[in-house]
């Protein structure tokens, strides 16, 4: 009687606490629910590099919704993982890496969306022969995907190189010419080092590209990667300043041979099938060229009145430089987002932001909760619903909500995004069009599908 009547404790105690967890379970999930309607109203979805989950092999161990940085992007909904806010994710891959089955791969855009982009094959080759294009201009953001990118996009070109290695060295023709002196180029050029490749790289602002202009101080978010000249390189997170300093250390190492302030023009391929690529002020030739230039080009401009004025700005890097000033932000991006709060750090300073939309929709949950921290503080204003009508050397104009609105001013930081430089790409020849990005996202479920397949008929066969 004695053990029946301890079991039956121990029966209630496990069912207590399995009722609780069934609760918390069924209480996260109807947050999930919620979150993925949330998402809905926000965007279309992923526009980039973004996982892709197998629901045939998910085991809803709920590992990937534990490790994603930017938030609740993946959620678990009836025991398997889904993506809730695809618009946040911006393709770090941690989830594809931390499954324990393999359920997850990283695609292009959302698995029904395609994309106006380059047409590129596997090895980042363009429609032109021996022109590559590596890093986000192709499509991918994140500095691992650059780095990896230029790297092997290189041993393509040295794997050519060396099939031709009885044809004698071409007086003034380079192996490889990388234009663009960012993460991408960077590794490109490192590893043209490795391979003994002849190489120039051209950079037409400073090296570093896209990170040396971000603010400073700004937390850059990486993953391990294999690195030329260094190896694995395992921080996952580190400041602007840092990754710079990084970068240097390898390059002073290392002979690199940059030539900064060259913005090519012009770039032509020959009969010869050489080709000549054109600054301003110099002209080379090379038997293949990577362009690493990144997606953001030139500032988008908003076509307001006044917008030439020299107190209107599209870049944000010393804001401890401004103090005691009236100053608006446009944007509602994490650039914006970001520098309005860098500026409203500084002594005195009264910052507003001007948004167009309603509210914060497509900015990392960290800048989303600090941003909501400074305007409950009154740090800064955000005026939601409104867009600038006219800059005046002391003053803007905005349009907030349909009425007219004048607000003092000192200075006006403008983030809009850039202009990708497709005109450029287009007049040397580089093919675009709508990739079928649905069709990619099922060659890498079922390449991921094959290789799990073999493991498993390697595990199965019988040991000699």
């Amino acid at each position: 009687m004695e053990t029946l009547l301890t079991y039956a404790i121990g029966g209630m105690i496990c069912l207590f606490f399995l009722m609780g967890y069934l609760k918390s379970l069924k209480k996260k999930e109807a947050r999930a629910r919620a979150a993925a309607e949330k998402g809905k109203l926000f965007s279309e979805g992923p526009k980039a590099q973004h996982p892709h989950i197998d629901s045939n092999y998910c085991i809803g161990c709920g590992t990937c919704t534990s490790v994603c940085p930017e938030g609740d992007v993946l959620a678990m909904i009836a025991g398997k993982a889904v993506i809730v806010n695809g618009h946040k994710c911006i393709g770090h891959g941690l989830c594809a890496d931390a499954c324990p089955v393999g359920a997850i791969t990283m695609v292009m855009a959302s698995p029904s969306m395609a994309a106006d982009m380059p047409h590129l094959t596997p090895e980042f080759e363009t429609t032109v022969p021996n022109l590559f294009i590596v890093g986000e201009l192709g499509g991918l953001a994140l500095i691992k995907n650059a780095v990896n990118q230029g790297r092997d996009c290189v041993d393509t070109i040295a794997a050519r190189v060396n099939a031709n290695g009885a044809a004698q060295p071409i007086a003034g023709v380079y192996d490889v010419l990388v234009i663009g002196a960012g993460p991408a180029g960077i590794s490109a050029s490192l590893r043209a080092i490795e391979r003994k490749l002849n190489y120039l790289t051209l950079e037409r602002d400073e090296v570093g590209g896209t990170v040396a202009k971000y603010p400073r101080q700004k937390l850059v978010m990486t993953s391990p990667v294999e690195f030329p000249m260094y190896g694995k390189f395992k921080k996952l997170q580190l400041s602007k300043e840092n990754l710079l300093a990084f970068w240097d250390m390898i390059l002073n190492r290392s002979d690199f041979n940059v030539s900064t302030g060259e913005k090519v023009e012009d770039i032509k391929r020959g009969e010869d099938r050489m080709f000549t690529v054109v600054t301003a002020t110099n002209q080379y030739r090379a038997k293949a060229v990577i362009l690493a230039l990144g997606r953001a080009g030139e500032p988008r401009k908003l076509g307001v009145k006044g917008e030439e004025l020299p107190k209107v700005m599209y870049r944000l890097i010393e804001a401890d430089h401004y103090i005691n000033k009236k100053i608006l932000v446009v944007g509602g991006g994490d650039s914006a987002v970001e520098a309005a709060m860098g500026l409203a750090c500084q002594a005195g300073n009264q910052v507003t932001v001007s948004y167009r939309s309603e509210q914060f929709s497509r900015i990392k949950e960290r800048n989303a909760k600090r941003i909501e921290d400074f305007m409950r503080s009154g740090k800064l204003k955000v005026l939601f619903s409104s867009n600038p009508v006219q800059f005046k050397p002391e003053s803007v104009i905005l349009d907030v909500n349909g009425s007219s609105q004048e607000i003092p001013n000192d200075f006006v930081w403008i983030f809009a995004g850039g202009t990708p430089p497709n005109a450029f790409l287009k007049k040397i020849g580089v093919g675009f069009g709508a990739r079928d990005l649905t069709l990619e996202a099922s060659k890498e479920a079922k390449k991921a599908d094959a290789e799990r397949k073999q493991l498993a008929q390697a595990a199965a066969a019988p040991s000699r």
